[in-house]
């Protein structure tokens, strides 16, 4: 039987670091909160008709310190946008991402503890944090979007392998305060609204999530992710057919924004990419504590496609040893195509050293005979050996052709593909052994060839 793991609450936390406390209680205690979402810019509405009143909101004072950090190199992590999708070291991921936007590290610790406090649920702060920057150049030239938009600073799903933890260290805040301290940005849409020009967006892709999920229970709070649909829709109307977006989530809470999303699929590009690790439910609850479950993901993937929104799955990460069992990976793809799937792609984890602080004691505790291997294989640059890679990307390609899925997002031009490694494929072998039982994975009926 599954026991829940034990957390230290935020607030804890907060009051024993010495480095944020002194700064976060003044704020704090000065701080009206306000009626309305930080989304909408304070009372009022969000919608296209405007960008509504602005509430009583707190200004930092240093005009260089009001700047969105937004880490479009953690965006250069998701390798998993297709199987074999081009990687970068970990040099040029830290680089980029701390040089955009242009803040040192300790300026955004300063915003980040001056952030005022909007309440807290289950364990988990939410702080209000004022951004100059909504719409964030990718200064990485090795993923698929040149524009990403992260509504949050965060994520509460608590996923143990998450790769943007690191995104926080630029807060100087430990890797596990990921889950447990949610920045909301603040006058979002308004923001946008002032960004979003034809000069700057017309025919390039924007990816929405890309660093932390747009869907994630802050959403049923502060509706952020959808006050920046309206704007995005509210363009869509104006000049239609120039917008080409993607939505990345865990959650099937994006059925919420049917609505809006059916318009934009309508009025130029759009697909949702549903993550999807395993359709185990109690192993996707050890890797993914608060994610909603597997089968509710696949569901709102089936209700999407229904609806006319493109939406695929993202079987990523696969994790050696724990979600790489081949009956456990043809499942998902099964479940995934019986769902209604219209794409799949997939890719094996990437662990950063601020992942590796989080991950690797999960793995002490949980699935302690892999420590050494992963260890060994992720501690030199946070990939798994080209090997190992290689024959994951091959086993799911033949998944793909055996379940009639497609291995790229709908309508994607056809371009230079990933290397080939099938004919690599025979001379490899999977060396870890997993750790798990897939037995009670649900099993779906091959979809006829």
């Amino acid at each position: 039987m599954l026991l829940p793991m034990t957390t230290v609450t935020p607030a804890r936390r907060s009051r024993s670091d010495p480095e944020t406390a002194a700064l976060a209680t003044p704020a704090r205690a000065r701080t009206p909160r306000p009626a309305a979402r930080p989304g909408c810019g304070g009372g009022g509405g969000c919608g296209a008709a405007g960008e509504g009143v602005q509430g009583p909101l707190v200004r930092i004072a240093a005009p260089g310190l009001w700047e969105e950090t937004e880490q479009a190199g953690a965006a250069g992590g998701a390798g998993w946008l297709h199987d074999n999708w081009p990687r970068p070291g970990f040099g040029d991921l830290r680089e980029g991402a701390a040089g955009l936007g242009g803040i040192p590290a300790g300026g955004m610790a300063r915003m980040a503890a001056m952030a005022p406090l909007e309440g807290e649920s289950k364990g988990v702060e939410y702080f209000r944090l004022p951004v100059r920057s909504v719409l964030n150049r990718v200064v990485s030239g090795r993923v698929g979007f040149p524009w990403s938009i992260n509504p949050y600073r965060g994520c509460e799903f608590g996923c143990h392998y998450c790769y943007a933890r690191y995104t926080h260290e630029y807060m100087e805040l430990e890797p596990r305060e990921f889950e447990r301290k949610i920045y909301v940005k603040e006058d979002a849409a308004a923001r946008l609204r002032r960004e979003l020009t034809p000069e700057r967006v017309a025919g390039q892709h924007i990816a929405i999530g890309a660093a932390t999920d747009p869907y994630q229970p802050a959403e049923r709070r502060f509706g952020v992710t959808r006050a920046i649909l309206e704007v995005l829709l509210d363009y869509a109307r104006r000049r239609p057919g120039e917008l080409s977006l993607s939505i990345t989530t865990k959650s099937n809470l994006v059925l919420k924004d049917a609505d809006l999303l059916g318009e934009l699929a309508r009025r130029g590009r759009l697909h949702i990419n549903m993550s999807v690790t395993t359709v185990n439910t109690r192993l996707a609850r050890v890797l993914e504590p608060r994610a909603p479950r597997p089968d509710l993901r696949l569901g709102a993937v089936r209700e999407l496609n229904a609806a006319g929104i493109p939406t695929g799955v993202f079987a990523a990460p696969v994790l050696p040893g724990i979600t790489d069992n081949p009956a456990a990976l043809e499942a998902l793809v099964a479940a995934a195509a019986e769902a209604g799937a219209r794409f799949l792609c997939a890719n094996v984890v990437f662990l950063m050293p601020s992942s590796q602080k989080a991950f690797f004691p999960f793995l002490e505790r949980r699935f302690p005979r892999l420590r050494k291997q992963y260890r060994k294989w992720f501690r030199a640059s946070g990939y798994a050996p080209e090997a190992y890679r290689a024959r994951i990307s091959a086993l799911m390609r033949e998944l793909r052709d055996r379940y009639g899925l497609a291995g790229r997002w709908p309508s994607d031009p056809a371009g230079p593909q990933p290397a080939d490694y099938a004919a690599l494929a025979p001379q490899l072998a999977l060396p870890f052994a997993s750790s798990w039982s897939h037995a009670a994975a649900p099993q779906s009926p091959r979809r006829a060839s």
